[in-house]
This record gives C-alpha cells, structure tokens and sequence, in this order.
C-alpha cells in the first residue's frame, strides 16, 4: 500500500529468491506456477459455482475547486462523465485511479516496493521506475493472467483476531489441520483475518509476521491475497511491514491487497472446501506499479 518502505533489518537473514529464476525475472514467485499447478486448480473448479475477492468501489465525482465539498469521502476511483445530454448516441466517463488504495482490491507489481535502493531481483530503483513508468518489475508481468490453485485458511472462523495480532506459521498449520487442506508449491495463499483493510487508529490492526513470511516461502506459495497483510502500525519495529518490504521486493511473491473474503470464506465452510481454482486477470496495461483486479474463485 505504501509506494516505498526503508528499514533497518538485516536483508541477509531474510527469505530471497533474488537470482533464482535469473537476474532479469519480472514473474517472481508466479515461476512456480507450473502446468501440474494449474491442472490442480483446474480440478476444483466443479460445479462452476464463483465468488469474487474485490471489494465493490462507487466512484466519485471527479471535482475540484472552491465548490467542492470538504466532507467528500476518499474514493480510490474518480469519475468524469462525458455527456453532452440528449439525443446523445451513447454515455461514457473518464476515470482516475488511485492503484494503491486502502479501499480498492488491487496487485502489487514487484516494482512497487524498495529494498536498500533495489527492486526484485536486485534492478537499481533508478533503472526500473522511472517518473515515466516502471521499465522492469511492472504490471506487464502480469498480462496473461494468473490462474492456479488457491487455498484459504480461515484465522477468523471464531471471530476477528484480536488487535495487534501477529500471524505466524502456527496459526497458518492449525487453520490447515482445522479445514483439512495443505498449502502446495505454487498454490495461492488466500488469508481472513476478519478486519476491513483500512487503518483504524484507534484499534491496531493484526497482520503478517516475519514467521509467516518465512512460511509462505518454504511452503511455495505463489500469490497472498487476503483482507489484512501488513498491520498498521508495524507490529515488530525490527521488520515493519514484512509482506511489502521482504515477500515483495525480495521473495518476489505478489501480493493482492485489500481482498474481499467474507463471501468466500461462507461459500467455503457452506461447501466444506477451502480450495478453489484463483483466477486474476488485470486488465493489460504495462509500466505501473500496481492495477486494481477482480479475482475469482471457482468451486
């Protein structure tokens, strides 16, 4: 969500794929999306049944100036009609898109974090984005799609995690053994914590740890979409923010922040499944940092 992250923790204890699929990969971990991956979220997908991850956005009016209202609420997408009124042929508008909203489903490209002056998998910043657009690590990654298997692991089936929560490897293997489903390599990691995505001041929110990061990384995981990630404010000052600042810029694992699940998790409990086959098709623009997404699920 934030467009840079700096800290001070040590990079060289951290999980990396920096090199591993060569120095100019831009896929990260969608590289282990492999065709038995995705026949094996091609098998769950049997009754056609679907439930989208994005959260709905009403657009506001595009509006500036003394006239415009103090009290106008934030929305991540601003709309401009452009209609000259009847007999027009036809209606359109003109949108501007904030990519990194709180309040707007989006990817992250492996551009959009900084670690020690680098992008994934180690392109200098200054080489990759540029005021132009983002020349490597950018959203034309993405222009076939991501379809794979995906697993949700419910942390809110009792309730919402209590404040401040930090999220570890256990709460993802008791989840696992409670829903009787195991994260395999090249699977999508689909996470409810139960809590909106936008920052309450009053109430810090739970999110990933370190622990959980290092998880994702030994399991395989290809995606991490969920309604919480990172917790704001950080939970350990040691590594704030360990989704945007380690899974990111240095395992290369794409992140969908801001996913609606709630649905997904009813269908699945309803179903007594809890995995499906993840489908994201970002519409294809290139050179940005990130691009708002629709994900499916398909049972």
């Amino acid at each position: 969500m934030d467009t840079q992250h700096t800290g001070t923790d040590a990079s060289e204890d951290l999980p990396s794929n920096w090199g591993r699929w060569g120095e100019d990969d831009e896929r990260g971990t969608l590289n282990l999306i492999t065709g038995e991956a995705r026949a094996r979220g091609a098998a769950e997908a049997r009754t056609g049944r679907t439930v989208s991850l994005a959260l709905p956005i009403r657009p506001a009016p595009l509006i500036s100036g003394p006239f415009a209202p103090a009290t106008q609420d934030a929305s991540p997408v601003q709309q401009m009609m452009v209609y000259v009124g009847s007999p027009a042929p036809a209606t359109a508008d003109v949108m501007l898109v904030t990519n990194h909203h709180p309040r707007s489903t989006h990817l992250d490209a492996l551009g959009h974090t900084i670690r020690d002056g680098r992008v994934y998998p180690g392109r200098p910043v200054d080489e990759a984005v540029t005021p132009a657009g983002a020349r490597h690590g950018s959203t034309a990654a993405y222009a076939a799609g991501i379809a794979t298997r995906g697993i949700l692991l419910d942390l809110a089936a009792d309730g919402p995690l209590p404040s401040g929560h930090a999220v570890t490897s256990r709460d993802f293997e008791a989840a696992e053994e409670r829903q009787g489903v195991r994260l395999e390599s090249g699977d999508a990691l689909v996470v409810r914590c139960g809590w909106p995505m936008t920052p309450d001041p009053g109430r810090p929110m739970p999110g990933m740890s370190l622990d959980a990061v290092r998880w994702m990384h030994r399991r395989g995981a290809s995606l991490y979409a969920g309604d919480i990630g990172d917790a704001h404010p950080a939970l350990d000052p040691a590594c704030p923010l360990p989704l945007h600042r380690v899974a990111l810029p240095m395992m290369g694992l794409p992140l969908i922040d801001a996913a609606e699940v709630d649905e997904l998790a009813a269908v699945c409990a309803e179903l007594g499944r809890y995995a499906f086959l993840l489908t994201v098709a970002p519409p294809r623009i290139h050179g940005l940092t990130g691009v708002p997404v629709n994900p499916l699920a398909v049972f």
